[in-house]
């Protein structure tokens, strides 16, 4: 061999120096993520070579197959990785392998040494430096290579210590790179092709190119994210998202994105047909997987998306992030917050459209996931219009399990009619038979029944929909008298303000105030709230989260004064005003609407009070 082939030692500039010393005294929570680094600049490499021959067919082994083999030699302790890439020349071994490429990188060094911290692994590639998350596994690196160049020749690259290291011409091999090395005692591990396929799954599973180890392919499935849309059939799409998901049944439907502008990037969206169990616990079910040219970075990147919408699964592809990026940096990116609006303005105008052109298909979206995704209008402000318009409810105008949209509700509206009414409770059933509804139901105003535990964090949201007011049909402050009742009222004015004093005489401080109902058709009495009160769902919410206070405020009592009960009970009261029947008549009726309301405290009184009545009235 002639002088152009010895051996030639080169020394690692001080900034190098300093990086090898962190790599390999420092301690990694990952040093898994080594293999995942240098499967990236191997399917870089073979992208390049790629790109080249079809732009060029003058390449050193032009039909060379474009594969990434890793062989496992426990017997011997070698682990080795080779690709078919674009290979090295010799001056880009001693750049692009000898130097740090980013000019930050010492910046970054010294805030590690003044900070005494340690180097995260996920940090590591950060500055252009990937390949040396090798050192966290072994001491000492070997590469060999040829460059796609024709007539290139063949290196060997080698690192000798933390300060030095070779390169030498050896004899002519195939155009790629070949990296080998032995592993530290501790991470012998890595010699088990089972341990190796795993973390190919985890971060590799879409790279473009065959992966072998030991001779068997292990990434199969694709990155079909990377195809065009009209390329993939829907029975490709629902095997992606079962592989993603681990589900069995296929989505409810997907969005395919591919955004090129001041950001890059292409994403994959799938919308469950079923939820998950335990659905209100939202984080016990992951969203987006992040990944760099198809390389995997983080799994369950919830930053991606906004809270109400992370019952999406899917996959989102950028370039415009390092491989290596903490999940610290991905929260303050201003890329993450760019591709977030953007996917964010996607779902909701694929929702929309579900909502218009499939109404059956959003009614399920809707069912399963509603109750997250109604919680943005309590964060997301720029899209909470939209958001509104994709409500939907129950109503008193619909049968039950059907739905409806503040739009439709309004379209029903009577004509003189100027707020939208809601109740809440637990069931349909028991909203139906509050006695604050009768009004509206004798008088066919349509009322929206809220039952979802959600609906009390949205309510108070919702101020009002197309100029309409949306009022709770429990307050005590709704105008019910523009409203023509077919009910009569013979009842005369001296005869209400007996009914009045009376009750205030006996009930006292219990109740806010007592007025005449205009709402009650069939029942004698109802609590209602006041203007400023908390509605009866709320007050259970904030009591829930905070027991050692009371958030529960005074009723304002409504009677019937057309009721049968109440005309019976003014004779009694007019035959003999301090009958304590009469007392206990009317402290048991206003224990009875707690009782509707779900507030009855004193079940054993109640009782009690009854038989007392009827010791009264059975002789």
């Amino acid at each position: 061999m002639d002088n152009s082939n010895k051996l030639e030692h080169f020394e690692y500039k001080a900034e190098m120096k300093q990086l090898l010393h962190i790599i390999v005294h420092s301690l990694y929570t990952h040093p898994e993520i080594f293999l995942r680094e240098l499967v990236s600049n191997a399917s870089d490499a073979l992208n390049k070579v790629r790109f080249k021959r079809l732009t060029n067919s003058d390449i050193e082994d032009p039909d060379l197959d474009l594969i990434i083999r890793i062989t496992l030699d426990k017997e011997n302790q070698l682990f080795s990785i080779e690709d078919t890439g674009i290979g090295m020349t010799k001056e880009e071994l001693i750049n692009q392998i000898g130097t740090i490429a980013s000019s930050g990188t010492l910046e970054f060094l010294k805030t590690i040494k003044e900070n005494n911290q340690s180097l995260d692994g996920n940090l590591i590639g950060q500055f252009g430096v990937g390949f040396y998350s090798v050192f966290m596994v072994t001491d000492e690196i070997t590469i060999e290579t040829k460059s796609a160049e024709p007539n290139s020749k063949s290196y060997r690259w080698k690192s000798i210590n933390d300060s030095s290291f070779s390169i030498e011409e050896i004899e002519k091999r195939p155009r790629g790179t070949k990296i080998y090395f032995k592993l530290k005692d501790d991470y012998k591990q890595y010699y088990e092709p089972y341990e190796i396929k795993d973390i190919l799954k985890k971060y590799s599973n879409f790279v473009d190119f065959p992966i072998f180890v030991n001779e068997e392919k292990v990434n199969m499935v694709s990155a079909i994210w990377h195809r065009k849309k009209d390329d993939i059939k829907e029975e490709e799409l629902n095997e992606f998202y079962k592989f993603i998901t681990n589900d069995t049944e296929p989505p409810l439907g997907h969005i395919h994105l591919s955004i090129e502008g001041p950001i890059n990037f292409k994403a994959l969206l799938f919308i469950p047909t079923t939820q998950p169990n335990m659905f209100f616990k939202y984080n016990i079910d992951k969203t987006l997987q992040l990944y760099s040219n198809k390389i995997f970075i983080q799994d369950d990147c919830q930053e991606l998306l906004p809270e109400y919408l992370r019952f999406v699964k899917g996959i989102v592809d950028t370039e415009d992030l390092p491989l290596n990026i903490s999940r610290e940096m991905i929260q303050s990116s201003p890329v993450t917050h760019k591709i977030r609006n953007v996917l964010t303005s996607k779902i909701i105008n694929y929702l929309e459209e579900l909502a218009d052109k499939e109404v059956n298909k959003f009614e399920q979206f809707y069912r399963n996931f509603g109750s997250i995704f109604k919680l943005g209008i309590t964060s997301d402000f720029a899209n909470k219009d939209k958001i509104i318009s994709l409500l939907r409810f129950e109503s008193t105008a619909l049968p039950k399990g059907e739905l409806t949209s503040l739009k439709a509700y309004v379209s029903r509206m009577k004509e003189n009619q100027k707020d939208i009414f809601y109740i809440t409770g637990e069931s349909r059933e028991s909203c139906i038979k509050n006695p604050n509804i009768e009004y509206f139901l004798a008088n066919n105003i349509e009322v929206l029944i809220l039952t979802d535990p959600a609906d009390i964090f949205t309510i108070p949201f919702l101020f009002s929909f197309d100029n309409k007011s949306i009022k709770s049909i429990e307050k005590a402050d709704i105008d019910l008298e523009k409203v023509q009742t077919t009910i009569s009222d013979n009842a005369n004015e001296e005869y209400k303000k007996q009914i009045i004093e009376t009750f205030k005489k006996v009930l006292g401080n219990k109740v806010e105030d007592i007025v005449e109902s205009k709402r009650l058709v069939d029942s004698p009495l109802t609590l209602v709230i006041s203007k400023d009160g908390l509605d009866i769902q709320m007050e259970r919410m904030m009591q829930y989260f905070d027991k050692e206070n009371s958030y529960k405020s005074k009723r304002i009592l409504e009677i019937n004064t057309k009721h049968e009960i109440i005309q019976n009970l003014h004779k009694l009261i007019i035959s003999n005003k301090d009958n304590e029947l009469i007392n206990n008549l009317i402290v048991l009726l206003y224990e009875s609407a707690l009782l509707i309301e779900g507030n009855l405290k004193t079940p054993n009184e109640y009782v009690r009070r009854i038989y007392d009545i009827l010791k009264e009235t059975i002789k």
